[in-house]
């Protein structure tokens, strides 16, 4: 595709037509190998504009921003077939909305308040019923199905609990012994199947939800530390001053947001930004072969045999992957990252004609103990009604299936067929909503290795990686969904990190 000449310093691209680096007196090139959505394309946006930097992104498919991937039909109707609201909360969730007002996004944010029924209503599906989860005081001091008391009970007889002593645990064994095992075995195993589509037996609460974990070992109640967070304003981390589109959101209480071109757009608008700035070399279908340590950084081969060489290296791609890339000294490096799983996750989008929903709400979640498979349904008319296609009303639905429970539910995910999905979504979408209707549109997905699991000593095993990059000085960054956090928001905030880190803003 491309030949790095150093004595030139000059890159040929694919039509081998020359283009000059212009390097300045202390160049730092960087080399971002890409398969997904990063804060690394965000933070290129704002590190290129520092003089000595060069920036080279290197991904290895034909198109930018890995799991957000929307289909938008003609008649108006749109898809997505990955991340769909993000959630406006905290400095991740503000450095987005500030990156939205950079890439002059406003105008296409979908905003869903806190007051919106969307917001305010969602649903369990346990015992073969649905059941609204509690979402104002009287559903909190009350007995509401499926549980067999007040909530409140439980979150009172917190405070009094001895605080656990272990470095980490499972999310299950923390609320069990926190919050009883009624939550653990309804709520919080349906919130770890909605969230990461993993066994919350198996992930860990210091990485998956640091926030509880923090609040015990600071407070030893998960009830005081978060009420004490709160009066003390205890966010910690890379600051980040609010746009006025992040005050906005603050101001009208958005509960989550997404874009009327579907969330595609947010990587495709950044990818067109980033190749207009002037340090930023963009390549696509450009896939890696292997890293190799060369004096003063990195030399990296390209599948098609070509070669780069580059200062430091941000890497993006999943942990597994970046494993088959290292050099077999780094084969302690490897081993740590191999270790860290994944899980697959099937995707259905139906369409239908009319109103057909029985309830109204964001979607519902399904316990491990009602149904393997299934992890949830996701009602998409009702948060974005503006994504439905224009003229007679449709509801638009979507099932996630699979995650931990994958290959158990329907064998290896690249011999699955597609049939087999829509056939299995059509009869939950019957048992569950009554919804009888053929769809008038569907496509099923296989999203293979798609969500990172965060098990038990997770962040153990984070400390030893960073550290031995840190003891044999090598000019790489970890970056992306494997290591500090599965959304949209925390992926782009990690990018943000590194490279802020890189730039000495940090």
């Amino acid at each position: 595709k491309f030949h790095y000449k150093e004595q030139e310093e000059t890159v040929l691209n694919a039509e081998g037509c020359s283009r000059a680096w212009r390097w300045d007196r202390r160049p730092l090139r960087l080399l971002l190998p890409q398969q997904e959505l990063t804060g690394l394309q965000a933070k290129c946006l704002q590190s290129c504009n520092i003089a000595e930097e060069t920036v080279v992104l290197l991904e290895a498919t034909g198109r930018c921003g890995g799991w957000l991937r929307s289909t938008r039909r003609e008649d108006g109707a749109v898809f997505e077939h990955g991340p769909r609201g993000v959630r406006p909360f905290g400095p991740a969730g503000q450095n987005t909305l500030n990156m939205l007002s950079e890439l002059g996004l406003e105008r296409e944010i979908l905003a869903v308040p806190h007051d919106h029924v969307a917001s305010k209503n969602r649903f369990l599906y346990v015992n073969g019923q649905l059941h609204r989860m509690p979402s104002s005081l009287s559903g909190v001091v009350h007995t509401v199905p499926p549980f067999s008391r007040p909530i409140i009970l439980s979150v009172l007889k917190e405070v009094l609990v001895s605080k656990g002593k272990q470095e980490d645990e499972c999310v299950h064994a923390f609320v069990s012994r926190r919050l009883g095992s009624e939550l653990a075995d309804i709520a919080i195993d349906s919130v770890c199947r909605g969230v990461f589509a993993g066994d919350s037996r198996q992930l860990s609460v210091r990485s998956c939800f640091h926030s509880l974990y923090s609040a015990e070992q600071a407070w030893g109640s998960v009830l005081l530390g978060m009420l004490m967070g709160k009066l003390m304003g205890s966010e910690k981390g890379l600051p980040v001053v609010p746009s006025e589109l992040a005050q906005r959101a603050q101001k009208e209480r958005w509960a989550q947001w997404s874009l009327r071109r579907g969330m595609q757009a947010l990587p495709e608008t950044l990818h067109e930004v980033l190749r207009g700035k002037e340090r930023v070399e963009v390549h696509q279908n450009t896939p890696v072969k292997s890293l190799s340590r060369k004096p003063g950084g990195w030399e990296i081969k390209l599948e098609d045999g070509a070669t780069l060489k580059v200062d430091h290296v941000i890497s993006a791609v999943p942990a597994s992957a970046l494993a088959l890339l290292l050099p077999p000294a780094a084969h302690s490096l490897s081993e740590q990252l191999r270790a860290i799983p994944t899980v697959t996750v099937a995707m259905v989008n139906l369409e239908f004609e009319g109103s057909v929903l029985p309830v109204k709400g964001f979607g519902h979640l399904v316990p491990s103990s009602e149904d393997l498979g299934l992890l949830g349904v996701v009602y998409d008319s009702v948060p974005f009604p503006q994504h439905n296609r224009r003229g007679d009303p449709t509801t638009r639905l979507t099932v996630m299936m699979g995650g931990a429970w994958f290959e158990e539910t329907f064998g290896h995910p690249g011999e699955v067929k597609e049939q087999v999905l829509l056939d299995r979504a059509s009869r939950v979408l019957r048992s569950h909503l009554g919804i009888t209707a053929t769809p008038s549109w569907s496509k099923a997905a296989v999203l293979k290795n798609c969500i990172p699991q965060y098990h038990v000593g997770h962040w153990k095993r984070l400390e030893m990686m960073r550290r031995y990059i840190s003891d044999h000085g090598l000019p790489l960054t970890l970056t992306g969904a494997s290591y500090d956090g599965v959304s949209v928001s925390d992926v782009m905030f990690s990018g943000r990190v590194a490279a802020e880190c890189l730039t000495g803003k940090a």
